[in-house]
């Protein structure tokens, strides 16, 4: 296979990598090189203390992708925190775009499972009960690499979006993938699919001045 990419900016690819629910190709197979490609990529990511002590599993098989789809599935809404009035102003700053949330998540409910990739990145370390000093510098490290992967997969005219719906069902989880869950923390779900058109814009946001401080808060 001859991995291509789109003709993106860097600014492009910034701005219109989205959170991908609704248009993700169900039905098209992604071929191990283009998740590998999406993999190399993500090594190239900044890492604390320069130790790339993540990793990605990749979820293919049918039987595996429903299994994981119904953990999912019943991990939603386990572990979520009530939002704060500021978080509800700011998501709600364009109500279409929480109605399309809404109706993405409800779609991936019915669909987790038809999803040809889904793809559970993990770090080397738990970091349950530790301070935030110790949870910052394991989360330091994974987040740049994940986003890292779902820039790329934007690049190659792939989605995703990152879920943690089975993060509340997370030990259950490491017994169906083999991962060691005493030493290996996993960090969300990430389905992978080819999009159904490759057209994204930049998402609706608050104004810049309302989340840049200076100086102080």
């Amino acid at each position: 296979m001859t991995v291509t990419s789109l003709d993106l900016s860097a600014a492009e690819l910034l701005t219109t990598t989205r959170a991908v629910r609704r248009r993700l190709d169900l039905d098209r197979p992604v071929d191990p090189l283009l998740v590998r490609r999406c993999v190399e990529f993500a090594m190239q990511a900044p890492s604390g203390r320069n130790s790339q002590r993540w990793s990605f599993v990749v979820v293919t098989d049918p039987a595996r992708r429903a299994a994981l789809a119904d953990l999912w599935r019943a991990g939603i809404g386990q572990g979520d925190s009530p939002m704060s009035d500021a978080d509800m102003r700011r998501a709600y700053q364009d109500p279409r775009s929480m109605q399309r949330v809404w109706s993405g998540l409800d779609h991936l409910k019915e669909n987790l499972h038809r999803v040809p990739v889904l793809v559970v990145p993990c770090i080397e370390g738990r970091t349950d009960g530790l301070g935030a000093d110790r949870q910052a510098g394991q989360w330091g490290s994974v987040l740049p690499a994940v986003w890292s992967f779902m820039l790329a997969a934007r690049l190659h005219g792939l989605g995703t979006v990152w879920t943690t719906g089975t993060m509340p069902v997370e030990r259950v989880v490491a017994s169906l993938l083999g991962i060691p869950y005493d030493t290996v923390m996993q960090a969300a779900l990430i389905p992978l699919a080819h999009t159904v058109g490759t057209d994204f814009r930049p998402g609706p946001r608050v104004d810049v001045d309302e989340v840049l401080h200076w100086e102080t808060w």
